[in-house]
């Protein structure tokens, strides 16, 4: 009986998991236990299982993304927190604020029905959110892509994703409301290019080309003008091969991916880090607070994975990848599911957006692929890219519902 209790709910598992990470992580603290880092503790397990509790509760719809989030923030902020105490409560913070909007976004989302015929005020708000960047950005690590407001920053690029995916959205579920404008395609290819350019002038590699791998999908599985299709794919080598020719901080990820050993104390030395790190974990890891994290740089945002698997091993990543494929497959499968095809569009977009951003990540800590500076969704360090997760994994959420179009609305009436 008590098995059966224990088993019953996905949540009593992810307790037990957070209990878990939580004991390792005081045994490791030993005599440094005091009441913040307590406190820390019970904050992220009752702030992570009420969440969830309290989702069951308001919605019908796919309860296991938002359980298959909490799981890669409870590794992630386990980790921030025995990397730098303060980064770790700072993290809770960002994630309790996150969980509030995620909630208030679906509400909201859920509250307004005319989303599908806001076209132009996405285009407008992402373009104003490129000049407020490049008018008031601030340059870290090479690129211009950070808004300081007093103690906090922001990437608006973070902003400018989901915007993104709202115009495809918006133009795809509407190509009757575009039939009279000759080459409606053409400029809406003209737009997202013209996104692509404005981050390769801020130098932010990583969202340019996960801006280009959302647009290539939807295009594909919507665009009936399959020939743009095939020069949206002759442009992006084009203008990779002039990016490469053009601009040195290009040339220097090819070359730091290509032979990082080369350039192990200069542009390779994280990459080649990150890989030590991997390989000194082993399956099971070294133990959580005897490995070396802090000989990666800013190992809390682009090299959390590195530090997860030296510490909890690599089957603690394996757990990570496979996280980020069951998420990306339900999200796939909410969009196959959803009849209003806006939301349908809007679900496959955010999903594309989660799956796209972890792999490149993932892909470019284990040198894979050349390394960009994005972060590793709900796991990494960073308010900005937390809200915006938190932002999207709510718009999926009532994605997830079955949504009433008007004409459904107006013969229910009748």
């Amino acid at each position: 009986m008590n098995k059966r209790i224990l088993t019953r709910s996905p949540r009593n598992l992810l307790f037990l998991f957070q209990a878990l990470g939580i004991i390792l992580l005081l045994i490791y603290k030993g005599k440094e236990v005091d009441r913040l880092t307590v406190g820390t503790a019970v904050g992220l397990v009752l702030v992570i299982y009420l969440s969830n509790y309290i989702l069951t509760r308001i919605t019908r719809g796919d309860h296991y993304i938002f359980l298959i989030t909490t799981m890669l923030v409870s590794i992630g902020i386990i980790m921030i927190y025995r990397i730098d105490e303060a980064l770790g409560i700072k993290q809770l913070i960002w994630i309790s604020i996150g969980i509030f909007i995620f909630f208030s976004t679906y509400f909201i989302i859920k509250k307004i029905r005319i989303w599908e015929n806001l076209t132009y005020f996405y285009l407008v708000g992402a373009y104003l959110l490129f000049i407020i960047t490049f008018v008031f950005g601030d340059r870290r690590h090479g690129a211009i892509n950070w808004i300081n407001i007093g103690q906090f920053s922001f990437q608006p690029a973070e902003i400018i994703k989901i915007l993104l995916v709202f115009i495809l959205s918006s133009y795809y579920s509407n190509k009757d409301r575009w039939k009279d404008i000759k080459y409606a395609s053409y400029y809406l290819m003209g737009i997202v290019y013209s996104f692509i350019l404005l981050l390769f002038l801020q130098k932010d590699l990583g969202t340019a080309l996960v801006f280009y791998a959302i647009f290539l999908a939807i295009q594909f599985i919507y665009e009936e003008d399959r020939k743009l299709i095939l020069l949206n794919i002759g442009l992006f080598l084009i203008f990779g091969l002039l990016g490469y020719t053009l601009f040195d901080h290009v040339k220097i990820r090819f070359q730091s991916w290509l032979n990082p050993w080369k350039y192990i104390e200069r542009q390779g030395y994280q990459i080649t880090q990150s890989l030590f790190a991997i390989a000194e974990g082993g399956f099971f890891g070294k133990g959580l607070g005897l490995g070396h994290p802090d000989f990666i740089p800013v190992v809390y945002t682009d090299f959390i994975f590195s530090a997860i698997c030296e510490e909890m091993g690599i089957f603690t990543g394996i757990g990570i990848i496979m996280l980020f494929m069951i998420f990306v497959y339900r999200g796939f499968k909410i969009a196959i599911s959803q009849g209003n095809k806006f939301y349908r569009i809007l679900a496959l977009g955010i999903s594309i957006l989660f799956g796209v951003q972890s792999f490149i990540i993932l892909g470019g800590v284990i040198k894979m692929i050349p390394l960009t500076g994005l972060t590793l969704p709900f796991v990494s360090y960073g308010g900005s890219s937390i809200l915006s997760s938190f932002i999207a994994l709510g718009i999926l959420q009532i994605c997830s519902e079955e949504i009433k179009t008007k004409e459904d609305l107006d013969e229910a009436r009748d």
